[in-house]
């Protein structure tokens, strides 16, 4: 049978065969439309290369919105912890694509930098009002204020700790004694906290002592005024004397240079 189409000179057709010269000289239009439509029908292979994460991964629409309030979606007054919120919540709805995260992430950097430099200028500005302030002040206030310091705040609550656990432990031992040991071993700490600010033991000691009897004395005098009601029946007045001590040590060794 192929032997006789050959010996015969006729053309086969296919849709995967280009048309023959002969075929394009009968009829050439009608040939090279068919051409045609063979060669649209045949695309080339989409990879998955092309088409990045599968296709199924939404895309953030807010990338170009140059306002990085607006593109995060919340208010120019939110908090902070809205826009930690709503940058949680994008990364997470638009995860997988990098371009949208790497827009999400350009916003609440923006906001975080902003954030950073306001509470920075407010500190600023409250140390230079109170500079201001402390120089126009009478020169009594101003030699107070120059034996005084603020330490770090984590300095500041290690050692609140240790006095107001010193002053639980004295009212929950009221029952069986005083505080005398108690106040021995804050005062002590006060000695230790002031020897390694001043370098000096003998300036430490002079300082805890006169914060313990000014303590002491304070509390001798205001504790009277208490009215009876709001005192425990076993609060002696050396352990609410002893409370008003460990105040007096803590300031002492806190905050005095």
């Amino acid at each position: 049978m192929s032997s006789s189409l050959l010996l015969s000179g006729s053309t086969v057709s296919s849709s995967f065969i280009a048309p023959s010269k002969h075929s394009l000289s009968r009829n050439p239009s009608k040939s090279l439309l068919s051409f045609r439509n063979v060669s649209r029908s045949f695309k080339s292979p989409r990879c998955a290369v092309d088409s990045p994460y599968g296709g199924n991964v939404p895309t953030f629409p807010r990338t170009r919105v140059w306002d990085p309030y607006k593109r995060l979606g919340i208010s120019p007054y939110a908090s902070e912890e809205e826009i930690w919120a709503s940058r949680n919540f994008l990364l997470e709805q638009y995860a997988g694509h990098e371009r949208s995260q790497e827009s999400i992430e350009g916003a609440f950097e923006k906001l975080l930098m902003s954030s950073f430099i306001k509470r920075k200028k407010t500190k600023i500005n409250l140390k230079t009002r109170l500079k201001k302030k402390v120089e126009e002040s009478p020169p009594w206030v101003k030699t107070l204020v120059d034996f005084v310091e603020m330490p770090p705040m984590d300095t500041i609550f290690r050692r609140l700790f240790l006095f107001a656990f010193m002053g639980g432990w004295s009212i929950m031992n009221s029952a069986e004694g005083g505080p005398a040991f108690q106040v021995a071993v804050s005062l002590a700490a006060c000695i230790y906290f002031l020897n390694e600010k001043t370098k000096s033991l003998g300036r430490a000691c002079l300082i805890g002592i006169g914060a313990l009897t000014a303590g002491w004395f304070c509390g001798s005098l205001i504790i009277p005024m208490i009215p009876t009601f709001l005192i425990q029946p076993t609060w002696t007045l050396e352990l609410l004397t002893s409370l008003f001590a460990y105040v007096f040590l803590f300031l002492s060794c806190t905050f005095l240079k």
